[in-house]
C-alpha cells in the first residue's frame, strides 16, 4: 500500500515500526510532531511494550535514553536546535558508553537571533560528540534512514543521529520485523550481575577507551554501505550508503552537499548539463564517520570541487569542505554557505555560481546571496560610535521588517 502522509508522521511511523522500548522527548520545533506522533501511538497501545517518558528538557531526555539503553531496552528520542546543544553532556555520554541510541535530529538553525528554521549548525556543532551522523536528502529517504539506524547502531553498540529537513513514509510492518532483528544489548545493567557503567578513568587506560569509540566509528564505514544493500533487497529502494553519485562519471566539476538541499543542486545541474557544462553532484549520506576513501574515488577525476554547506566556523569557513580537501589534496576545493536559518537556495542563484565556478570565478569562500549592503551598513554603525545597538534588530530596521519572516 502506498501513502503520503506529513513527514512527521512518516518518521513516527517508522521508529514505531522499529519497535522501541523507551521513547524519551522534550517538545521543541520542529520534531514536536515526531514524537507527538509517537506518544499517541504509545496511549492506543499500537506501540506495544513501550514506555514514553515525559521529561522537564532535553539534557533530561538523553539522559533517561542513557539509563534505558544501559538497562537493555531499545531506546529513541529527538531534538532540534538548541535542544541538541542542551543535551551536549549527555550525548557526548551516550557514545563514551557505547549505547545504540538512536536519535532524530530535526536539523534547525542555532540562535542568537532566534531562528526556528532549517540549516546544519545544530548537527554539525556536535559532529565530533562519537556518534554516527546520516543525513537524509528525500523525504522517503529520511524515514528509510530510522529503519537502517537501529540496526547499525546495534550492531556496532553505538549511536546514531538521523539529520533530516523533512519526510515521507511508505511502509509494511512485515517487511520491519524481517529487517530489524530483536534488540540483543552487548551490555547490560543487571542486578543479578552488577557492574559499574561510566566509571571513572584515568591516564592509565583513557586514552585507550577514546581509541576504542574511534574503531567502532570506521566499522561503520563498511557497515553502513552492508546494512543499505540490505535494506535495498528488503524493500526495493536504495536509501542510505555512504554517499550517492549523480552525473559524476565525466564531470570536471563536482558539487558536494549534504541534506534536502541536493534535490535543487541537481535540478541546477541537470540544466547545466544541457548547456554543455560537465557538472556532477555528489551527496554525502554519511558525514560521520567521514566516508574518506568514498569520496576521493567519486572526485578522482574532477578538476574542482564545490560544496555547498548549510553551516559554517566562523573564523575558519566551510565544515564539510575541510573533511572533503582531507580526502581530496591537490584538487581546487571551493566553499559556499547557504540557506543559513532557512534561506531559500534557490536554482537561479545556484546557476549563476555553478557557472562562475566552471569559469575558475569563484573564490574560496562565498556566501550565497548575502546582502552586501545590509553588511555595509551594520559595519559602518558599528565603526561611527561604541553604543552601536544590537546586530540583529539594527539589520531588521533597515530591511524594515519588526520580525522575522519565512520568504
Amino acid at each position: 500500500m502506498l501513502r503520503q502522509i506529513e513527514g512527521s508522521r512518516a518518521v513516527a511511523e517508522a521508529v514505531a515500526l522499529c519497535r522501541p522500548e523507551v521513547i524519551c522527548a522534550y517538545p521543541i520545533s520542529p520534531q514536536t510532531h515526531i514524537v507527538e506522533g509517537l506518544a499517541e501511538l504509545v496511549k492506543s497501545g499500537e506501540l506495544a511494550p513501550c514506555e514514553f517518558v515525559n521529561v522537564e528538557s532535553e539534557f533530561a531526555a538523553m539522559s533517561v535514553a542513557i539509563g534505558a539503553s544501559a538497562a537493555g531496552a531499545r531506546a529513541y528520542t529527538a531534538t532540534a536546535s538548541q535542544g541538541l546543544l542542551y543535551m551536549t553532556e549527555a550525548v557526548f555520554n551516550a557514545s563514551g558508553l557505547g549505547l545504540p541510541i538512536v536519535m532524530t535530529v530535526a536539523n534547525r538553525a542555532i540562535g542568537a537571533p532566534i531562528n526556528i528554521w532549517n540549516d546544519h549548525s545544530d548537527s554539525m556543532a556536535l559532529r565530533d560528540a562519537g556518534w554516527i551522523q546520516l543525513y537524509a536528502e528525500t523525504n522517503q529517504e529520511a524515514a528509510d534512514l530510522h529503519v537502517q539506524a537501529f540496526r547499525i547502531a546495534e550492531e556496532l553498540s553505538t549511536p546514531v543521529m538521523v539529520c533530516m529537513d523533512g519526510f515521507v513514509l511508505t511502509h509494511a510492518w512485515e517487511q520491519v520485523d524481517a529487517f530489524l532483528p530483536p534488540f540483543e544489548p552487548r551490555q547490560v545493567v543487571d542486578p543479578a550481575a552488577p557492574s559499574s557503567i561510566g566509571a571513572m578513568v584515568g591516564p592509565e587506560a583513557f586514552t585507550e577507551v577514546r581509541y576504542l569509540a574511534h574503531a567502532r566509528l570506521m566499522e561503520a564505514l563498511d557497515l553502513v554501505p552492508d546494512i543499505a544493500d540490505r535494506f535495498a533487497e528488503t524493500f526495493g529502494r536504495n536509501s542510505g550508503g555512504l554517499i550517492h553519485a549523480y552525473r559524476t562519471e565525466d564531470a570536471e566539476t563536482i558539487v558536494i552537499a549534504l541534506g534536502s538541499v541536493l534535490g535543487t543542486i541537481k535540478d541546477t545541474v541537470d540544466e547545466l548539463r544541457d548547456d554543455g557544462l560537465r557538472i556532477g553532484v555528489l551527496g554525502i549520506t554519511c558525514f560521520r564517520p567521514f566516508p574518506t576513501d568514498a569520496v576521493r574515488h567519486a572526485v578522482e577525476h574532477a578538476k574542482r570541487v564545490v560544496v555547498v554547506e548549510r553551516a559554517f566556523e566562523p573564523g575558519v569557513g566551510g565544515i564539510v569542505t575541510q573533511n572533503v580537501r582531507s580526502a581530496t589534496p591537490g584538487t581546487r576545493i571551493d566553499t559556499v554557505v547557504a540557506g543559513l536559518g532557512g534561506r531559500a537556495i534557490t536554482k537561479a542563484s545556484l546557476t549563476g555560481l555553478f557557472r562562475d565556478a566552471v569559469a575558475d570565478r569563484l573564490p574560496p569562500l562565498t556566501f550565497l546571496d548575502l546582502n552586501r549592503s545590509l553588511i555595509d551598513r551594520e559595519l559602518g554603525r558599528l565603526a561611527a560610535g561604541r553604543r552601536s545597538g544590537p546586530t540583529a534588530e539594527n539589520m531588521l530596521r533597515d530591511l524594515g521588517a519588526v520580525a522575522s519572516r519565512i520568504g
